[in-house]
Parts: structure tokens; sequence; C-alpha cells
């Protein structure tokens, strides 16, 4: 028959669901705590409990000595030779040292140790038992709400708190009531683990699903996404991974029994099961169920799908303050555009006139590029054709200026030699009695000169006067060529310094002051360019 120790060590194990193992090894922590207070600290001390006669022994370590000073920690070489013959100086013997009263004050501070070492266990039980079970359902019993708002569930040995974030806010809670919550937080603290369920979380409808809906538990039926509004709507897209598996007939159930209990739980939030597909038009058509989806175009850039609909399903597709729409763009996580076929072929009408103006734009502005460009090359040809012009006049004139010296010159050696002959002909003046040069000039001036100089007066007076008015014309005549150089250089400077320019809004091509020279293109390049 077992000894009343034993029989309170069996009912501390049941109450608190420990290990017997857990209880003993506590107790002989507590005693060894108890025996040092009352006895004194030695080296080492160790207790074991019997687990079958729960009689409890006492070991202490100490060293051998020749003279013992301190009996607590030292043992005579004598003493300990009677418990090991080959006992030697300086070694240390394990001998047993179990008192045989404990005392009162022993027995009050193993208590104190026994039930604070308890209650320690138990926590760290308790801790992981809940931490294994994190994202389950459970079912608790509302105890109350604190002023905060949250309520504290009851989950039998533990407490849950489930804050108001967490909570339905179309629900009413009152103690005493049942709920099925979430776990989704198991924090380790003094007093035990703080538990912290929802019922608004995602998983919580999963889990659900997979409580009543067998094939999702075995994985014949797999969930591939869930979008959620607590309490008010929800949408889940499934696939089977089984050839002949209907995954939204076996989540509904036959007449909706299925997915009916799970409205019940969650105090009627609609729930919509779509079928997933591989195609995003189609998984985006389907996750607007029950609207009816005429075509679908998607813009992978802006993440945007359009969606058509028929007239009289607009508002069916849109939903409830756009709920339908809301809940299907989070389960897709594409941005959904909605319209109705005549909303999206007035658009597309619009759409289309607009790419024609738009064609009509490009081919006028073509054409004005071309007309400007040509309009630019014959600009050009007639600049270079100027240029050259004025190159070319600008060559000859000093053969022009040379060629009016040697007639000067021609005309004074007749006006010299007309006085000294007195003879009407200047024909018969002979080349030998004329200066050199002036044989030279008279050689070179054109028959018509020649012929006229008979014809002129030969008194010298009137020569000196002609040949003087002759010098002051020719000195005007060289002032009116400078005149006319400095013109053209101006106005070939002026050209240079100007461009001509294609002006889009009179058609012609006018003429502008050209920039300071710049590492930039010239504006017409740049405007053909453009």
């Amino acid at each position: 028959m077992k000894n009343d120790f034993l029989v309170a060590i069996a009912q501390i194990s049941a109450e608190r669901h420990l290990a017997k193992e857990v209880v003993l090894e506590t107790i002989e922590q507590a005693l060894v705590v108890a025996y040092k207070r009352n006895f004194g600290a030695a080296h080492s001390i160790e207790v074991k409990i019997d687990p079958n006669t729960g009689r409890a022994r006492v070991y202490v370590e100490k060293e051998i000595v020749e003279d013992v000073k301190d009996e607590r920690s030292q043992v005579s070489l004598n003493e300990a030779r009677r418990l090991d013959a080959t006992a030697e100086v300086g070694e240390v013997i394990r001998l047993e040292m179990t008192p045989k009263n404990w005392g009162r004050i022993s027995a009050q501070t193993a208590k104190q140790v026994i039930l604070q070492r308890i209650r320690e266990a138990e926590r760290e039980t308790m801790y992981a038992d809940w931490s294994d079970r994190l994202g389950e359902v459970v079912m608790g019993r509302v105890r109350n709400i604190d002023s905060g708002g949250n309520v504290i569930l009851s989950l039998g040995r533990a407490e849950a708190v489930m804050p108001r974030s967490e909570q339905i806010a179309t629900e009413q809670y009152t103690p005493g009531q049942r709920l099925r919550t979430y776990i989704y937080e198991v924090e380790k603290t003094n007093r035990g683990p703080r538990i912290r369920v929802s019922r608004t979380h995602r998983q919580l409808l999963r889990r659900l699903l997979e409580s009543e809906v067998p094939e999702i538990y075995n994985g014949v039926v797999e969930i591939k996404g869930i979008a959620r509004e607590p309490g008010s709507r929800s949408k889940v897209a499934v696939v089977a991974t089984q050839e002949g598996v209907d995954p939204v007939g076996s989540c509904v159930g036959m007449r909706g029994v299925r997915i009916q209990n799970i409205v019940n739980e969650l105090n009627g939030e609609k729930t919509d099961i779509v079928a997933w597909a591989p195609e995003e038009p189609q998984f985006i058509a389907n996750s607007l169920s029950p609207a009816r989806v005429e075509h679908v175009w998607l813009d992978p850039e802006t993440k945007t799908a359009t969606v058509v609909v028929p007239d009289n399903q607009l508002s069916l597709a849109i939903g409830k303050e756009g709920q339908n729409a809301r809940l299907a763009a989070k389960l897709t996580n594409w941005r959904i555009d909605i319209k109705s076929m005549t909303e999206a072929a007035g658009e597309a009408e619009r759409r289309a006139k607009e790419a024609e103006e738009r064609a009509a734009r490009e081919a006028e502005l073509a054409t004005k590029r071309a007309a400007a460009a040509a309009l630019l090359a014959e600009a050009e040809l007639i600049l270079a054709k100027e240029e050259e012009q004025v190159v070319i006049l600008e060559e000859p004139a000093p053969a022009a200026e040379a060629e009016i010296e040697k007639a000067g010159a021609v005309e004074a050696a007749v006006a010299e030699a007309a006085p000294e002959e007195a003879q009407p002909a200047a024909a018969e003046v002979p080349l030998e009695e004329v200066q050199p040069e002036a044989a030279e000039a008279l050689r070179e001036v054109p028959g018509e000169v020649i012929e006229q100089v008979p014809e002129a007066p030969v008194e010298p007076q009137v020569a000196e006067e002609r040949l003087t008015w002759e010098f002051e014309d020719e000195d005007e005549y060289e002032e009116e060529e400078d005149d006319e150089k400095r013109e053209r250089k101006k106005g070939k400077k002026r050209r240079r310094d100007r461009d001509l320019i294609y002006d889009e809004e009179t058609g012609m091509v006018v003429s502008r002051k050209r920039r300071k020279s710049s590492r930039r293109a010239p504006d017409w390049e740049e405007y053909i360019d453009q």
C-alpha cells in the first residue's frame, strides 16, 4: 500500500497536468534549499527520493583531511576509510547526511519552494501546449468584457484575450456566450502564456472550411485565396487537385448545407465560393460572380483589368457600395475597372476617333516637315549661288582697276604729245617719240579710243584741264568702288549673320538673326529633327 507522500504527488500531478517526474524533481530541489538553510551549505548537496517508497535521502560531498576544522565540509581520514578503504587525504567523498528531524522552519521553506516551482512548471507546460496550437480554431466561453472593450475568453485552464480590433463590428458579445476564435499569437509572460484570439482573421474562414469540408481537409480541394470583409461578405477561390472533382460543389454541399453552417458560425456573413483558373482573365471573370462577364482586357504595366458586363449586370458586378468589385480585386490582386456594354462601345468609338485624328495630325505634320525641308534646301541652294556670285564679282575688281589706270596713262600721254606735234591725227604719232610706258599703253588701248583722239581739241591748255578732270573723275570712281566693296562685304556679312527658317504659321521661309555660335545645332535642323 502506498504511503501518503506518493498519493499526494500523484494528486498534484493530475490536478496540475504535470508529469510525476517533474513533481519529484521539484520536491528534491526544494529539499536541497531547506537543508542548506537549516544545516548550512556544503560543497555539493544532493537529495534523492525513492519513487517506490517515497523516502528522501540527502548526500553531501566532503573533503578528506587529517585535522577536521569545518565539520560541514570536511571529514577525517579514519572516518572516510570506514566507508572506503582506499580513501586518501585530499580526496572528496560522498556521505549520506539525512537529518532525522527537518524541523518546522525547514518544512515551511520546502513547502514554499515546492509551490513556487510547481507553479513555474505549470506555466512552462501551458506555454508549450498553447504555442503548439498556434493557428488553430478553439471554442471558448465569454467570461467578461473589460473597460477597454476587450473580450476575455475562458479556454479551460487558460484565458484568451480578443482585442477590440479583432472583433466583428456587427456582433454583440455577452458573458457566457460560446465563440469559435482563431489563435494568432501566444506570448510568454511571468503570469503564464498570454493568448490572443481573433474573429476577423482570414485564416478563421479557412479553418472553418477545413472542419466542414472533408475534401479540403484531405487535400482533394485546395484553397487558393481568401478575400474577406468581416461580418459582411467573403470570397474564396478553390481548385481541385484531382480530376472529376467539382471544387465549388464540394464546398457548397448538398443544398448548401456545408456553406450554410459556416455562414451561421460567422453570424450571417455571406461567403462566395469561386473557381480558381490559371488564366488571369478567366479568374477575374469568375471572381466577379454572380455577375456575368462578357470581355476582360488586361494592362500588365498598370496591373489594371477592364471588365465589360451587360447593362443589366453592371450593378450586380459592382455590388453594394462597390463591395463585390472590391473583394474581387483583393482576391485577384488586380485593379478592376467595370464598364457596361454601352459605355464600352462609346469609349471604343471615342478611342477610334482619337486615333484617326492623331493619325491625321501626324500626317499633316509630316507633310509640313517635308515642305519645310524642301524650302530650306531651296533657300540654301539660292544662298550658295549668291555667295558664288559675290566671290566672282570680288575677284575681277583688281583687273578692272588696272585697266582704268592704263587708260588714264594713255590719255595723259596723248595729251602731252599733241601740242608738240600739232598734228590733227594721233594715229600718226611715231611710237619712238613717245615714252616707253606710253607706247605700251597705246598698243593696249582699243581701236575706238585711238580713233577718237584726232577729234579732241589740240589746245594744250584744254588738254591740261581735261587731264585734270579725268584724274578727279578717276578718284571719285575709286571711292565709289571702295564704297561698293564695303557695301557688298556688309551685305554678305548680314546674310551670313541671318538664317532662313520655315514659319508654320505663315507657311513661308523667313530670315531671322543668327544666334551666337554654340555647340547646339541650328534651329532649322532641330525643327527638322522634331
